[in-house]
């Protein structure tokens, strides 16, 4: 059919769907901008709802190979006084010894060990993290949501990623019973990443 619906002589022809962001151009040394990044949890409490949390200062670097996504890596160093779940008292409590011990143990750590592209724009990256002085591997789902520049000039990417761990593995085991059975605290704590990084220049 012509622009106007009226049709033409020639054969149609289907227009070349847009092409995805050229991956090799991607590799590179990027910095996590925790302005634009969110690195939060999620954990059941009193067996009915879910409390939600996030750290607040936190530090990360990334290096993409978009040639070879299984040379990329990624670091975290996450300041666990700036835990937030919009709860002083709560907060606090998380500070404390029967949690994270900020004093004693001021950082949480993830070091990569091994990235996998899974097909499409999933990708999945297993690592060490680190709390109480307590390193074990954890694997992140990721989903890549796209490269830009920004209005500033810095070129950006962004993924959003999910986990599950269990907090007794790294001696998290403060808990309280309820009365109606079950427990406080759950075990089991969803770890959540919305990540953007600006690649070095």
């Amino acid at each position: 059919m012509g622009i106007f619906g009226r049709k033409e002589s020639t054969p149609e022809t289907t227009a070349p769907a847009a092409a995805g962001p050229d991956l090799a151009a991607l590799t590179g040394d990027y910095t996590v901008d925790p302005a634009h990044t969110t690195i939060g949890f999620v954990a059941r409490h009193a067996m009915v709802t879910n409390v939600k949390g996030s750290f607040q200062e936190f530090s990360g670097a990334l290096h993409l190979d978009g040639a070879e996504p299984a040379k990329s890596t990624a670091s975290l160093d996450i300041k666990m006084d700036s835990i937030d779940t919009g709860n002083t008292d709560r907060d606090g409590h998380l500070k404390s010894s029967d949690f994270f011990k900020t004093d004693e143990f001021p950082e949480m750590t993830f070091r990569s060990t091994k990235a996998e592209a899974l097909g499409g724009d999933d990708y999945r990256i297993t690592g060490d993290l680190s709390i109480l002085g307590v390193t074990k591997p954890i694997t992140i789902d990721l989903e890549f949501n796209g490269a830009a520049k920004d209005p500033f000039g810095n070129e950006r990417v962004g993924f959003e990623g999910k986990a599950e761990i269990l907090r007794s593995e790294w001696g998290l085991t403060w808990n309280a019973a309820l009365e109606t059975g079950g427990v406080l605290v759950s075990d089991k704590i969803k770890l959540v990443f919305d990540i953007s990084a600006i690649k070095s220049a």
